[in-house]
Order: structure tokens, then sequence, then C-alpha cells
């Protein structure tokens, strides 16, 4: 384009330029971004400009005197999606998608959390905007000519040539890139924040039309892969809890760091390290949530299937079919209860419990809740748990029950009478918050327990604890260094990080024999090992989970981000590490699993997107139909 043409447009570039720098400064201070090389810090620079220069240049179809007025508007729209993305990001360490803006009825009730996540550096963020403003009123940027038809074509002929040399020297970095649509900061830092969004509009669209284009084939070869990998538990444990009550306890953002770990001499979790010595607890056990956070720990844990890599099951697909946990149980005399002392339609709950096939479900409105007695998101741990034994005294049983805590949410706060533990000393206030939250929450537990054997609810039961994810994300790698010992954390780290503790405690048997299992295994592997314990034949079920206690089970979980964790081995960010030594190990091992891994996201996936499980009895049928026919066949 000639210096004429450049002088025609000088307001559409300095916009340009401005916010194309903000968002590099973004990218480097706000998200962590793993950066190898030096292509793909160009890469990094590069890919906000060709969206940018599009935005803006739909402009140059406007009369002149709204051109600039659109530009300024359109400065406004981006630099209001890069703060969403921002904040988002320092609590999630995750990028906003189109599912997640539809969970706006949680926002309500996110109250702290949210307005301590914005920081005083955050009004940087328009500083742009003011110079734009300024100019505007600039006499020499109020007259704009008109461009054109030659100019116009010339300009986006440039913007297309920025796009397609970005994607191909992304393309070139990472090949098959968007085919990882699940793996989000690596098309952010391919192809930008913003055209990242507009690729998740084009999967917005493409899932809305499965479920209209599926049919009972999409199924048949899901049951298949299902059945071949399908171990069945030959352990003595099969059916030593027949009958019994089943007790969940969801417990809000506990890792496995804090389990056995002292602070100044003191336990963290001393509760819970005795419980341990009477239990099954498994070391290697890895949450598996995705942007439903506790919401899709409850979905796994009840379908032993994916939770989606956009969004949340429990918001994006609640109307669907599901083969829940307490829809099965239903079949066996078992009444069903979730106890959470919160809003029922928070992330959908009064929906999804009546689609799974829950009886009861005890909201906030079940619970005494007084200033006194909450803080945070709402009623205490302690209070939560010895009015919930209270109310679990009354339940018919046998009974499948979910307790889930709050206190231990961020931003950990907790009142000073409630603290058993000192803080942390470090640079992150959310670590330092987060140790006596936790204690407290492991207070809470001591004290349900320890009402519960005072019912005759206790000996009838097995108890299962589990963390349901992180509390400490990827923006507190350095304190978390401090934490552990460490000089920094490396990815490998930081999937370790994702362990959370899993505790079986089944009294009159873990008691006398207490065992600390490695096997690897997570979330997805509670319903089959739970259905085990309690006798129950679920063969002819879809899920994806192996009962743990199975000596044929597979030593391998994987992540919703498309990591994976084998006996030896950790994958994650396209490399492969060796357990022992934290260091990056051949390839060629984590090879066998790869294909594995993202098989079984993408068949859970394409199962929530097609709403597959409304065909299963259709199959089911159709398969009992054959095999009838056969077998007349060979009477004859």
């Amino acid at each position: 384009m000639r210096k004429k043409s450049f002088s025609k447009i000088s307001f559409l570039l300095i916009a340009t330029l401005l916010l194309w720098l903000k968002t590099y400064i973004v990218y480097k201070t706000s998200f962590d971004i793993k950066i190898e090389n030096f292509t793909q810090e160009f890469i990094l620079f590069i890919n906000p400009l060709s969206f940018l220069l599009l935005i803006f240049g739909v402009g140059l179809f406007m009369k002149e005197k709204n051109r600039n007025r659109y530009i300024f508007g359109a400065s406004i729209f981006v630099t209001v999606l890069l703060i969403s993305n921002m904040v988002f990001y320092r609590f999630f360490n995750d990028f906003l998608t189109i599912p997640v803006l539809f969970q706006t009825s949680n926002m309500g009730d996110l109250g702290s959390s949210i307005t301590s996540l914005f920081l005083p550096t955050d009004l940087l963020m328009f500083v742009d905007l003011g110079i734009l403003y300024w100019l505007l009123k600039k006499p020499t940027f109020r007259a704009t000519t008109v461009l054109t038809r030659k100019e116009k074509s010339a300009y986006f002929l440039l913007v297309a040539a920025v796009f397609f040399f970005n994607l191909g020297l992304a393309e070139t970095e990472r090949p098959q890139l968007l085919t990882r649509s699940f793996d989000r900061e690596m098309l952010v830092k391919n192809i930008s924040v913003y055209n990242f969004h507009i690729y998740d509009a084009f999967l917005q669209s493409k899932t809305s039309a499965q479920r209209a284009l599926a049919d009972s084939d999409n199924l048949t070869e899901i049951e298949n892969y299902v059945n071949a990998n399908r171990k069945v538990s030959e352990e003595d444990l099969k059916g030593i809890a027949e009958g019994r009550n089943v007790i969940l306890l969801s417990l809000e953002s506990l890792q496995s760091f804090v389990i056995n770990e002292k602070l100044n001499g003191e336990e963290i979790t001393p509760y819970l390290n005795d419980l341990i010595n009477e239990s099954y607890y498994f070391e290697n056990f890895y949450h598996q949530t995705g942007q439903g956070k506790t919401s899709d720990s409850e979905f796994i844990v009840d379908n032993s299937l994916y939770p989606l890599g956009r969004g949340a099951v429990f918001f994006t697909n609640s109307n669907n079919e599901y083969h829940a946990t307490p829809e099965i149980l239903k079949n066996y005399g078992y009444y069903s209860t979730v106890f959470h002392a919160n809003n029922k339609s928070f992330w959908n709950r009064d929906l999804i419990y009546q689609t799974f096939g829950y009886d009861r479900f005890f909201d906030v409105n079940d619970y005494e809740v007084t200033e006194e007695n909450s803080i945070g998101w709402g009623l205490k741990d302690i209070d939560f748990f010895e009015q919930s034994v209270q109310h679990m005294d009354n339940l018919p049983q046998p009974f499948y029950t979910r307790l889930i805590t709050l206190t231990n949410h961020f931003p950990f706060e907790l009142s000073e009478e409630d603290r058993f533990i000192d803080e942390f000393d470090s640079n992150s206030k959310t670590l330092n918050q987060y140790i006596p939250t936790v204690r407290y929450m492991d207070e809470g537990v001591k004290r349900f327990v320890e009402s519960l054997k005072e019912t005759d609810v206790y000996e009838n039961s097995i108890i299962i604890l589990y963390g349901d994810h992180y509390g400490i994300s990827e923006n507190h790698n350095v304190a978390m260094a401090k934490f552990l010992g460490k000089e920094e954390l490396t990815p490998f780290d930081v999937v370790q990080l994702q362990r959370v503790p899993f505790i079986v405690h089944i009294p009159g048997v873990t008691d006398k024999n207490p065992q600390t299992i490695s096997k690897v295994s997570g979330q997805i592997d509670i319903r089959p090992t739970i259905m085990s314990l309690l006798g129950i034949d679920t063969s002819e079920q879809i899920q994806f989970g192996t009962d743990v206690f199975s000596d044929d089970k597979l030593s391998f979980t994987v992540l919703r981000d498309g990591s994976f964790i084998t006996e030896n081995n950790v994958y994650t960010r396209g490399i492969c590490y060796d357990k022992e030594t934290g260091q990056p190990a051949d390839q060629a091992i984590c090879d066998p699993y790869m294909e594995k891994a993202k098989q079984e996201l993408n068949y859970s996936d394409e199962i929530i997107y097609g709403d597959l499980l409304r065909f299963y009895q259709e199959n089911a049928e159709a398969e009992t139909e054959t095999e009838a026919t056969e077998k007349a066949e060979k009477n004859k």
C-alpha cells in the first residue's frame, strides 16, 4: 500500500499498534504461556495482528465520520475481552470459552471470588483507550478520506497474508494444531487469544449440530472400544460392602501435596493422615476436571465419563440421557441424595440432579445459615457436617449420598477463631490462606466421622473421600516451588500437583488391613470401584473407568487437557517425562498411550455432544435380539 493510503488509515494503524502491543504485554505478564524457542516467541508476538487488522478493517466500509468511532468502539470491545480472559485466567489458569459464558447464572454467587481477582494494575489496560480518545478529538484525525476499491482490496489481502503466514508458521511448529481443541494454551500461543475465540465459536456451532446428526451407529463403535478395554475385579474386595450405604465426601480444592505434610512442625491434615492409616489410600490418584471444576468432578464420579473440554456438562448438556449411579442404584433399593449448603441453581444442580436420578437435594434452604456460622461461599464446613449428620440419620437405608464442602474454596477466607494452623509465608496470598482453610476442612471431616459413629449409619456404610479439583493454579508456581522446596516448577511438577486424595474407608475392613496403593488412577475410576465394592455388575454399562482394585487395571489415567500419566511416565505439553527423575524421556516411551488418551476423550465427547446414551437401550435390545436369533439357529 502506498504512503498516501497509509495516511488515510493512520487512526486505524495507531489503534492496531497500541492494541497489538497491549496484547503481547498481557501474554507475557498475565498468561503462563510456555515458550521453548525463538520461533514460538515470534509466533506469539505476531499472532494478534491479523485479527486486529480484520476487526478494525471493517470500519473501512463505513462513512468517514463513523469510521474512527467504530474503531474506538471496537478497541473497547477487544480490551474488555482481553481483561475478561486475564481475570478468568488468574484463578482457572484457562481461557474463556463460549460454554463458560452460558454459566452466567453462577456469577451472582461468586461474590468475593471475582472481586479478589482484580488488581489495581488492571487500570493500565485503559491507557491506550485514553490515547485513542484524545486522538479522536484532534482535527487531524476527524476528517478521514475514502479509500478506493483497490486500496481496500490491498488492505484485506495484507490481512489474509498475515493470517496465513501466522497459521503456516504455527502448523510447522505444531502440526495438526487445530485438531487439539482441548489444548487451549497451544491454540492461544499459535493463533492468538482472539482467533481462538473465533475458532471456539466454530466448535460451538459444530457441537450444536452433533446431536441432530447422531444415530445409534455412533454408539456402536464406542461400545466396542469400552468392551474391549473392560477389566473385571477378581479381588476379595468385590462385593465386600454389599448392601452398605455409600457416603462420598467431595473435598473442595484439596490437593495431595498437603497430605502428611507439616508447616512449622504442625500437620496440615492431621485427621486425614490418621484416617489414611485405617483405609485404602491411593497416592497416585488424579482429578480430571475441566472448566466445570466441582460440577465436572460430580459428573465424572456419577457417570465414569470425561467432562467436556469446553464449559461444563451441567450447563451445556443437562437434558441428555445419562445412566448415572443414582439411577442404577435405584434398581437395588438405594435412596440417593446430595448435601450442599449452596443455592440449588448454582451449576444448574437442581436440573442435572433430576436427570441423574437423585431422590433429594439438601441445598442451602435445608440448613440454618447465620452470619456467625458462615464465611466466604457460605456455611462453614464444621457446621455443614454437623447439620448434615442430623439429616443423614433420618434417610432411608441403604442410601447413596454425596456431601460437598465449601470453606476451602478460593479466595480461602477464614475467621481468626477458626484457624488451627498458621498461614504459609510466601508471595502468594492465595497459597498462604489455603493452608488454614485446608486445616479447617480437615477438622470438619473429623467431627463428621465422629458424629457419624454415634449413629447406626457408620458401621453400615463405606466412606469415600476425594479432592474435587486443584485449589492452587499455575499462577502461584513460584510460591508452590518454595513450599515444595524446589527452585522452580516444571510442566512435570504441575501435572504431579493435579494429584488429589482418594481414600476408601470401610469400617470393620480397612481398619484391620490399611494399604497405600501406588497404582495410577483417576476420578473416572470411582464409579466402577464403588459398584464392585457393592457387588453390582456394571459390565453392560458404558464407562471409561476401571475398578481400582482389579489386578488387570492399567496404571494409566488421562487429564482433560490431554496430558496422561502411566506407571513410569508423565506426558504433558508435547513432552514425555520420566517419573523417577522428572526429566524428559524418549518420546517413543509415551507414544503407545497417546492414541488411547486422545481416543477416550474424543469418544466421551461424542457421547455427550451427540446425546448417544439415548440409543443405548435400542442397541442393547438389538444385541439381545441378535443373540436370540443365533441361539435359535444353533438349536435347529
